[in-house]
């Protein structure tokens, strides 16, 4: 089975390296890696130049605009089976082969890689922020927190292009019924927390927002996902030496949630916020 990955890529240059090499180590006859710059000002292009080979594909646009670039990378692509990844994520040796054998067996129609947490740049309030949320089954049911997802030929045929949304994970995640998508067994990739709750909030207030565009954009889709936070954050209750990762938990996700009403009245002229701490 042949796949197509593609990378949206906005000034990666200090971690572009590693997630490619992550990625050309597994790769078989006919994969093709896809890599789209988009409005970058540092030098992400040259890098990947310099690591190409004849599966990598390169494609530089001033624009900046990961839906921009994500649609870019399925013109360019040829396989059926499209891997969505960001540009700081690493795969895990063996995933890319476990992925394979997923979708061969049609387990999913919609899947996602396991996230493993890269805390060592994390002090211990983020470690425990984390600690709480993935812990949730919402987290747990895929296509979460990742930063890699991964559709079959029917799942991509689900929708036409990637709408100009924040959260174009949680759009495609909001497209299939839990039966129809899940994390795969074997299949995990790295993601790298940041270093504090500050850089925290930034992506966590995003990610409110986006879920915040979604909601407004598309009622019909995000009204069927189920969240379910009373049973996992009860159990909490159930373990004092625990509750202040509970605490810090709330807490991080009420700030979120405060900035991203601010936010949401004017999210035209909203300045996307990244975390550089991981970087």
């Amino acid at each position: 089975m042949k796949t197509s990955i593609i990378i949206p890529a906005h000034n990666e240059a200090s971690v572009i390296t590693a997630t490619l090499a992550s990625i050309l180590c597994q790769v078989d006859r006919g994969d093709e890696v896809i890599v789209v710059c988009n409005g970058c000002t540092d030098n992400t292009a040259d890098l990947v130049k310099e690591l190409s080979k004849s599966c990598v594909t390169l494609f530089e646009t001033s624009v900046a605009s990961k839906s921009r670039a994500l649609n870019v990378g399925d013109q360019l692509a040829n396989n059926d089976l499209r891997i969505y990844m960001d540009g700081d994520i690493k795969l895990r040796e063996g995933s890319l082969s476990a992925i394979k054998k997923s979708f061969r067996m049609q387990e999913y129609l919609a899947a996602s890689t396991i996230p493993v947490m890269d805390y060592s740049r994390a002090n211990y309030l983020v470690r425990a922020y984390y600690e709480a949320w993935l812990s949730l089954p919402y987290c747990r049911r895929g296509m979460l927190g990742s930063g890699v997802y991964i559709l079959s030929k029917d799942g991509r045929a689900r929708f036409d292009e990637f709408p100009e949304v924040i959260s174009d994970d949680g759009f495609v995640r909001a497209l299939f019924a839990e039966s129809e998508r899940g994390n795969i067994r074997d299949a995990y990739s790295y993601v790298t927390a940041p270093a504090t709750l500050a850089w925290l909030l930034k992506i966590k207030t995003r990610s409110r927002l986006g879920q915040k565009e979604l909601a407004e954009k598309y009622p019909h889709i995000v009204e069927k996902e189920i969240k379910e936070y009373g049973k996992a954050l009860f159990s909490y209750l159930l373990k004092p030496y625990k509750l202040h990762h509970l605490f810090i938990y709330l807490y991080v996700n009420y700030l979120a949630r405060f900035k991203a009403k601010r936010f949401i009245s004017n999210i035209e002229s909203y300045s996307w916020e990244r975390d550089l701490s991981s970087r």
